[in-house]
């Protein structure tokens, strides 16, 4: 009984030794592993330490004879079982740990889990049999048989499981994901990953079971959220502009809004845009010409400053904004004011502009390739789609918010897009926006 009592007070004392180590041990490297072996073998431990020092006391202890071999053989099956259920916990925990350390998917973690469990329970199971006196050679003889006639079966188990860890932790894909195989063209959404194979929803609604040693073997793309094929291509055009003198031109204010009211859409086009398109690198809300020659030929800082303030994305159509300038004119005219004339050489010249329109090698069948052209596309062409579109065409939105919409249903992309004031970018930071937008969308 002596010997019974000292050998548990020591194997106490150990016992919350090492737990005051693990605890140290977690706290100074960081890795959760240690505090999972201090919480997993709080209980545990106590039934070890009882164990032992009771078979030490039986041992030396005088007891008959009949009940020696009993009380040995429970004690060593309490311990093996106490310590099975242990590393079942532990093992478990640590496999959590290690798949979310590597990343690894929740599947492939429960597949490793499945194979770790087996393993345990078996040697528990040879152990106890072992420890009672079973025939153990003719079980594990058995054992033998059934198992290479379930490998023999099941032949290409192996290769998809280890194919299924592969895939687990690289995590290439996972459900939702829209993938396609280069080699056989398959493709579809990722419905569902078991030890096994891989169930793909096709677009067409049918079910492909891809098994995962094919999938380890193939080219796997992984396109994210799949996207819609638009009703008709997105064709991107590029532009060139002439300008050419009218033979109009005005020394005042009187003059130079009647023959505002007269002069084609090209002509107020020429004259509200053209210094953007030229400085395109500048952050734009440029001055349009009108401002310009009101305040250095004409020396009218204040009706400059009114020309100048006319914000063109309010306006959906060129008439609307020629309109605009010319009642900015009339109404400081009816005041009294703007009665000086320009020097001579100092008139305005009312110049037109003339377009040439020309088409790119750029498509966009979908959103991707939308993306992927305008990542590429000249800043002309990228001027072209947004502005003059919205303008000289008089479409009241871009190009692309109208494609999107109409032949891809895509209204909100599209209302984000049209709602860019672009006047407020150079023709780089507008391309840089509507990447980011998209990109958003596509996700």
């Amino acid at each position: 009984m002596v010997v019974g009592i000292c050998v548990l007070v020591a194997g106490l004392w150990l016992r919350q030794l090492t737990r005051s180590w693990l605890q140290k041990w977690s706290k100074e490297t960081g890795w959760g592993g240690f505090e999972i072996l201090r919480q997993t073998t709080s209980i545990p431990s106590v039934i070890w330490a009882l164990t032992v020092a009771a078979w030490l006391a039986v041992a030396v202890s005088r007891i008959p004879s009949e009940w020696e071999v009993p009380t040995d053989k429970g004690l060593w099956t309490l311990f093996a079982l106490s310590l099975a259920l242990c590393l079942l916990s532990m093992v478990g925990r640590l496999i959590r740990l290690w798949g979310a350390h590597l990343k690894a998917s929740e599947q492939a973690s429960k597949v490793v889990w499945q194979l770790a469990r087996i393993v345990i329970i078996l040697i528990t199971v040879l152990t106890l049999l072992e420890i009672w006196g079973a025939p153990i050679t003719a079980i594990l003889l058995a054992a033998g048989i059934l198992t290479l006639l379930a490998l023999l079966v099941a032949r290409d188990v192996g290769p998809d499981l280890v194919a299924a860890l592969q895939l687990g932790t690289s995590r290439h894909y996972s459900v939702g994901d829209f993938i396609k195989l280069t080699e056989t063209g398959e493709e579809g959404y990722v419905n569902q990953i078991t030890w096994r194979s891989t169930i793909v929803k096709g677009p067409s609604g049918g079910v492909i079971i891809i098994p995962n040693r094919k999938l380890a073997r193939s080219t796997v793309v992984n396109l994210g959220r799949p996207t819609k094929k638009a009703r008709e291509p997105f064709r991107f055009h590029d532009r060139s502009h002439l300008k050419e003198l009218t033979g109009l031109k005005a020394r005042n204010l009187r003059e130079f809004v009647d023959i505002l009211k007269t002069v084609p859409d090209s002509v107020v086009y020429y004259h509200t845009h053209h210094f953007l398109e030229e400085h395109h690198y500048l952050t734009p809300q440029p001055s349009n010409d009108f401002a310009i020659w009101v305040d250095e030929a004409l020396g009218d800082e204040v009706l400059a400053e009114r020309l100048a303030s006319v914000d063109t994305y309010d306006f959906a159509t060129l008439q609307a904004l020629r309109d605009r300038h010319i009642s900015i004119v009339e109404d400081y005219l009816a005041r009294g004011d703007g009665l000086r004339e320009a020097a001579e050489g100092d008139e305005f010249h009312f110049v037109k502009s003339i377009s040439v329109i020309v088409p790119t090698p750029y498509t966009a069948n979908d959103i991707r390739e939308f993306l992927d052209a305008l990542r590429n596309l000249s800043a002309g062409s990228l001027y072209f789609h947004v502005f003059e579109s919205r303008l000289r065409l008089g479409r009241g939105t871009n190009d692309f918010s109208s494609w999107l919409a109409d032949s891809l249903g895509e209204n909100e992309l599209a209302r984000k897009i049209s709602d860019l004031d672009p006047y407020t970018y150079t023709l780089e930071g507008l391309r840089a926006s509507l990447i980011r937008i998209v990109e958003k969308e596509i996700g």
